[in-house]
């Protein structure tokens, strides 16, 4: 033991544990950037010049008459500098624009281009001032989702205006919120980070991406679950039910009083 002591004491010694533990973080960082290279390899690549020039050229054949020539906006419509690509394949995917005349509660219509040029021009949107971006299928994807956390979180911050089913209702000012029975995973997630309208904005740090899901979840599973009673009634709660429920038994007590004054004239 008394050699072995001098030999760790050597000056040598100390370099050697130093380049040994900077060879082991180089191993280290060389095996983690390898991993997510490869990662990144398999994650699909951003828009090319390609799809941005014809996005480009599509804005400025339908929209730049509203938004300007460079979407820096004019007294027709709004800039979408920084509104970012989700906003644009919302507002297109939706028939909502290109429009005759903006709108900011521009109806449901149908879909004028198709989707590859939706994204060329979300594409170029987007290259002008980021904003958020076209969420993936893996983002929408109700597989997996707690459908009792959507329901929750859909009641407590979306049903007062487009319904507890999503079956739309009517706002303040003449304005309403649109039914949710068309809209597709990837419209409502990009309703909800983007708020088109008169819809307030819900970001990743109000609603997180897996809670959005959720909420995507609920909505869909709603939608799709048949009338216990055979008829709707617009989905709008109990209002139309109990007004339904009324006059069906108005109706009813009318027909049963006519009844019985006929009835009572036969006899005499």
């Amino acid at each position: 033991m008394s050699g072995i002591k001098p030999r760790r004491r050597h000056r040598a010694g100390r370099y050697a544990v130093l380049l040994l533990g900077l060879l082991v973080i180089g191993v280290a960082y060389a095996a983690i950037a390898g991993a997510g290279g490869a990662a990144s390899a398999a994650t699909p690549a951003g828009p090319s010049p390609e799809d941005i020039a014809q996005g480009r050229a599509i804005f400025a054949s339908t929209c730049s008459s509203c938004h300007g020539m460079n979407a820096q906006g004019t007294e027709a419509g709004p800039s979408l500098i920084g509104v970012g690509a989700a906003a644009v394949d919302f507002q297109m995917s939706t028939g909502r624009m290109p429009g005759k005349d903006f709108d900011a509660e521009m109806p449901r219509k149908p879909v004028t281009f198709s989707t590859p040029q939706i994204h060329q021009v979300a594409a170029y949107i987007a290259s002008l001032g980021g904003g958020p971006a076209i969420p993936a299928p893996a983002q929408v994807s109700p597989a997996g989702a707690d459908l009792a956390l959507g329901q929750q979180i859909f009641i407590t911050n979306c049903a007062q205006c487009h319904n507890f089913a999503g079956a739309g209702g009517a706002l303040t000012q003449g304005k309403s919120a649109p039914a949710l029975t068309h809209s597709t995973p990837t419209q409502i997630y990009e309703a909800m980070l983007t708020g088109p309208e008169a819809m307030p904005v819900f970001s990743d740090t109000t609603v997180t991406p897996a809670q959005k899901r959720d909420v995507i979840a609920y909505v869909t599973k709603v939608r799709a679950e048949p009338n216990p009673g055979g008829f709707s009634l617009g989905r709008v709660g109990p209002v139309t039910e109990g007004l339904v429920a009324f006059l069906g038994g108005i109706a009813v007590l009318v027909f049963i009083a006519i009844w019985i004054t006929m009835k009572k004239r036969r006899e005499a």
